[in-house]
């Protein structure tokens, strides 16, 4: 008759512990305010809005960015930047962020930032011309200055596109000619290029292309990267040349990514190339193709090194 009854007690025991705190707290902690919002119309259509990052006692999970008061895009945590878009010409609009948890919890909306869509410009078909001059300086292990000379286009140019890697990083007003990147990873080798965009969204071909190296931590390794890598496409080819690394070693091998796929191992023979490497890639895509290339060396102890800045063309 005893063991039912020990059996009960333990049931509203362990009931207890769970109502009673026995779990792990509630977060009920709201997310900071972002803070930096700015917003800038880069089209009749768009308006690019971005904003620095928000903290949290645990962790921001998402962005929500509102127009007006309704939500317009919902991102993850890493991104600090989106472009607002299908929005009426020459149109004042107001954005604000706000930053969202694991648990839900949302930070109150930043403070709102206006911005006012450009007029839209009939049958505008040409893009401005391409940026020069691109230098690119870094600012420690976590952030890089950008500068270029302005472009040039038949209306006016409206916003700067800054990409790393084939893939867009920043974005500043037209008549803006310098541009600061954040959140770099130190000792790493970074590729930016620019593209001039107008009103009627034609954009520009890329600049030529700016690398960097941000400062390395205390205590890091030798950095192992090919350096200075070209890239030339024909028809039909695609042709790399670079410095390979010292490593101490001839280096006789390189692994070839393409689109930022593995596409092949480059292997010499019994003695590589003295100096600056070369090597030629068969393509069989249409013109107007993209391509994204990069390369790292296979060390003395049989690892792969850094990756070497990328490198985009276009089949012509």
């Amino acid at each position: 008759m005893q063991r039912p009854l020990a059996t009960a007690l333990l049931s509203a025991a362990l009931l207890c512990l769970a109502a009673c705190g026995g779990g792990p707290p509630k977060d009920t902690t709201a997310p900071t305010t972002p803070t930096g919002v700015t917003a800038s119309a880069g089209s009749a259509h768009t308006v690019h809005v971005m904003w620095s990052p928000a903290a949290d006692d645990r962790a921001v999970t998402a962005y929500e960015v509102y127009q007006q008061g309704r939500k317009v895009r919902d991102l993850p945590a890493t991104t600090l930047m989106t472009d607002v878009l299908d929005l009426a010409p020459a149109t004042p609009y107001a954005f604000t962020v706000r930053a969202r948890d694991a648990a839900g919890n949302r930070s109150p909306h930043s403070a709102a930032v206006p911005a006012t869509t450009l007029a839209a410009t009939a049958g505008d078909r040409t893009a401005p011309s391409r940026p020069t001059a691109l230098r690119a300086t870094a600012d420690g292990s976590h952030a890089a200055t950008l500068t270029w000379a302005p472009a040039r286009d038949d209306t006016r140019v409206t916003a700067y596109d800054i990409y790393q890697a084939d893939s867009r990083v920043h974005t500043v007003p037209g008549t803006a000619t310098t541009a600061r990147v954040t959140g770099l990873r130190p000792g790493t080798i970074y590729s930016f290029t620019v593209r001039a965009r107008d009103a009627a969204e034609n954009s520009s071909p890329d600049s030529a292309p700016a690398d960097l190296t941000t400062a390395k931590a205390p205590g890091a390794a030798p950095d192992t990267a090919p350096a200075d890598l070209k890239a030339t496409a024909t028809r039909r080819e695609i042709t790399l040349t670079w410095i390979p690394p010292k490593t101490g070693a001839p280096v006789r091998e390189h692994q070839l990514h393409l689109n930022e796929k593995f596409a092949t191992t480059i292997i010499w023979g019994a003695a590589p190339p003295p100096g600056r490497a070369t090597y030629t890639l068969t393509v069989t895509d249409p013109p107007g193709t993209r391509y994204s290339v990069k390369l790292r060396a296979k060390l003395p102890d049989g690892t792969w090194g850094d990756f070497s800045a990328q490198r985009t063309v276009v089949v012509p």
